[in-house]
């Protein structure tokens, strides 16, 4: 077992509160990673959320398409997409960088789901009213031993393929129940 810490880079987001807002158009304006936008890059599909926008010259931590970025709210990780690029994220993320010793759809697997995982953050908790994650309880998990580069990317793989099936099929069901309502609805009025 090895801690997490000893596999992968931790960079904390901008603290939020220390984001200096301002209202001139000239400075660049960011959109904040949130909660949808994680689950949206989580299936694999988008989100229609409209994030929080800010205009700020201050030096921020953005997002990259590819990077780890774990959740110390709801405990939850993805890989960030190609439409989340340059996303502002805050102190209520970090962003893991994995290098070359594991690979990061993997990463975010053993993350999510993996028990042993999901028991240290639960012993991490006991006795907290606010269930917020800290960086030192994520950098301190014990990893399971690692299996093969070729194994960890097959995995991989197939869990975000496995996510984004099941996000399809949910997103399937809501519109047939959406066509049988409205169907139904006529069906009334003749």
């Amino acid at each position: 077992m090895r801690k997490l810490a000893r596999v992968v880079e931790f960079v904390s987001g901008s603290p939020q509160f220390r984001i200096q807002e301002v209202s001139d158009n000239t400075a660049p304006l960011y959109i904040y990673y949130g909660q949808p936008d994680l689950e949206a890059d989580l299936a694999g599909i988008d989100s229609n959320s409209e994030g929080k926008q800010v205009r700020t010259f201050d030096k921020v931590n953005t997002l990259c398409q590819g990077d780890v970025v774990f959740s110390l709210i709801s405990g939850k990780s993805t890989i960030v997409s190609e439409k989340h690029r340059g996303y502002l994220y805050t102190q209520n993320y970090v962003k893991l960088v994995t290098g070359n010793k594991i690979d990061p759809k993997y990463l975010v697997f053993l993350l999510n789901e993996e028990q042993s995982i999901k028991r240290q953050f639960q012993m991490g908790l006991q006795g907290s009213q606010v269930l917020k994650y800290t960086l030192k309880q994520v950098k301190e998990l014990e990893l399971p031993s690692l299996p093969t580069m070729d194994r960890q990317r097959m995995i991989g793989k197939l869990y975000f393929n496995q996510l984004r099936l099941e996000a399809l099929r949910i997103r399937a069901a809501r519109l047939e129940n959406t066509i049988i309502t409205e169907k139904l609805r006529r069906a009334i009025h003749k």
